[in-house]
């Protein structure tokens, strides 16, 4: 046999599979065997699969119940009337399983790893206003008898022809099913494997969730974290339980109050900060204070230590926010205006942005917006054309006074355009906040977390120390433990 050519200066690289090649790999593989359901989209995905061949001992059924009606005899109809859902896919999972399970005897094939892959998706309509997204999952087994595995995830098509977005679904769903068989040992790699012979441009991915034996170990936060960093998505969003939930389910026609910090770690002045803005925001006209929804935002540049993403870092701030019952979004937004601008995409209703006033300085500050070609007035166009407002929480200075919107300092070039805004009512000062607590700097916490030296606990909200000192966040340890191993 031949042996392979290397030359000198060659570098290592991944040597990335065709869709045909990932698909053939399947289809020979005697012991996988199971279903497509796939709605919505055509049955892109299970092509592959036939046009690679052998998929005869491999595709046990195909179908695609794109009736309404039929779809609802077959899998149960959803209460809220929708079909573009998690709850609808997992019910397409559940019920194609079942029917494997039922009709395939394990003691005829007792070798046999069941699987089904399904997706429920919308594609571009026919204005083009509406570009389409999906639900995409596989439930799956790598032995046979063994406790079944999900991954699930939601996708959002870029493209601006129906058939470009089916082809691109198509290529999705095999990756995802080469990836679940041969990239499970590797969740972070089988992110990345997912666009394979894909661009970001073609569809953005914005929620993951594994499940089952063989993610056990698996953090579905952190897996998040990696849409974000790998320019899967713009944003990722925790329920106050922790979970990974879709942005859109959130934020859907919804007052939004948004604060962005670095949390590390959350603290007295935070919470202020979002009590008294959320009281103010609530008595805005336009506002249901049933239909508001406040949002924790934390940029990605916020999370960087060292250059590099801390990973650990990021999921102690994460905990600690989700444990006060907040929603937590993880975005890639540097600049203030994308923020709104991706809130846009889901409601048209009133925002606000809770800030403190060097935060609102550096809003006025033009070297953001060099890349913009109307620099900070395009910026502040899309800022503030939507319905927002800022709520403006004051800073202490060393000599005891307070630095309010009356008071406070932009560049003298930036001043007019300051006191436009400021006069037209786009931005309030929040004026019942509680002085005691306008001296507790989240950098001065954690030095003194990192230090266990005394009172650290009480600038911090009810419960957050004590989550701290049990996991040893932040660096925190007790001295009596650091004077016993010295």
């Amino acid at each position: 046999m031949a042996m392979e050519i290397i030359l000198k200066g060659d570098k290592e690289f991944d040597n990335i599979p065709s869709i045909k090649q990932k698909a053939l790999r399947i289809n020979l593989n005697e012991h996988i065997y199971g279903t497509f359901a796939e709605i919505g989209a055509g049955q892109e995905t299970v092509r592959n699969f036939f046009r690679a061949g052998g998929a005869s001992g491999t595709i046990a059924k195909t179908m695609s119940a794109y009736d309404k009606d039929f779809s609802d005899a077959i899998y149960g109809h959803e209460k809220d009337g929708r079909y573009v859902t998690e709850a609808r896919l997992k019910r397409m999972l559940t019920h194609e399983i079942d029917l494997i399970e039922d009709r395939i005897s394990r003691i005829k094939h007792p070798d046999k790893m069941f699987f089904t892959y399904a997706n429920t998706v919308a594609t571009i309509d026919f204005a083009k206003r509406y570009k389409g997204h999906g639900w995409v999952g596989i439930r799956y087994q790598i032995e046979p008898y063994q406790k079944y595995n999900d991954i699930i995830l939601h996708v959002r098509f870029k493209e601006n022809d129906a058939r470009l977005q089916q082809e691109t679904l198509g290529i999705l769903g095999t990756n995802l099913i080469y990836g679940a068989y041969y990239k499970y040992n590797e969740p972070k790699k089988l992110l990345r494997y997912l666009y394979d012979h894909l661009h970001q441009d073609q569809l953005e991915i914005d929620t993951i969730n594994f499940s089952g034996p063989l993610f056990e170990e698996v953090d579905n936060r952190l897996m998040s974290l990696q849409l974000v960093k790998n320019g899967m998505t713009d944003a990722v969003m925790f329920s106050p339980e922790g979970k990974n939930i879709l942005p859109a389910k959130v934020l859907y026609k919804k007052n939004i109050l948004a604060l962005r910090g670095s949390f590390r770690p959350v603290t007295n002045v935070n919470m202020d900060m979002y009590e008294r803005s959320l009281e103010m925001f609530i008595q805005e006209t336009r506002v249901n204070p049933d239909q508001t929804q406040v949002i924790f935002e934390i940029t990605l540049s916020n999370l960087r230590a060292e250059g590099e993403i801390d990973e650990q870092d990021f999921m102690d701030r994460a905990e600690l926010l989700c444990s006060l019952g907040q929603t937590v979004l993880i975005s890639n937004f540097k600049e203030y205006y994308k923020l709104v601008e991706y809130f846009s995409q889901y409601s048209k209703n009133r925002m606000g942005l809770a800030m403190g006033v060097n935060n609102l300085i550096e809003i006025f500050d033009e070297k953001y917006y060099r890349h913009l070609s109307g620099g900070i007035l395009e910026a502040f166009g899309k800022l503030f054309f939507k319905d927002l407002r800022v709520y403006l929480y004051p800073m202490q200075n060393e000599d005891g006074t307070i630095t309010n919107s009356e008071n406070l300092k932009v560049h003298p070039r930036m001043k007019e355009l300051y006191k436009f805004f400021k006069y037209n009512g786009k931005v309030v000062d929040i004026t019942n906040f509680n002085k005691n607590v306008l001296n507790i700097f989240s950098r001065t916490v954690l030095r003194m977390i990192a230090n266990d030296e005394a009172g650290w606990d009480e600038m911090l909200p009810k419960g957050i120390a004590q989550i701290i000192k049990k996991q040893k966040l932040f660096g925190y340890k007790p001295k009596q433990l650091v004077e016993k191993n010295e």
